[in-house]
C-alpha cells in the first residue's frame, strides 16, 4: 500500500510542475513557422540554386577548355 501512495504521489508532483512548459510551447511554435517555410525552399527554391550552380559549372568548364585551346 505504501508502494502506491509514493507512486501517486509522485505522479501527482511530475505532473504539476510546469517547467519548461514554455520552452517547449516556443519551440514547437518555431517549427510549425519553420516546417512549411523548409518545405516550400526544397520544392521551389531548391531547382533554382540547381540550376544556377550547373550553369556556373558549365560555364567555367567552358572557360577552362577555352583557355587551354
Amino acid at each position: 500500500m505504501k508502494q502506491s501512495t509514493s507512486l501517486r504521489t509522485l505522479l501527482k508532483r511530475v505532473h504539476q510542475d510546469e517547467r519548461g512548459a514554455v520552452s517547449l510551447e516556443t519551440i514547437l511554435i518555431i517549427g510549425a513557422i519553420a516546417l512549411p517555410i523548409l518545405i516550400f525552399l526544397i520544392k521551389v527554391g531548391w531547382p533554382r540554386v540547381k540550376s544556377y550552380f550547373n550553369q556556373g559549372m558549365d560555364d567555367l568548364e567552358e572557360g577552362s577548355q577555352n583557355a587551354v585551346e
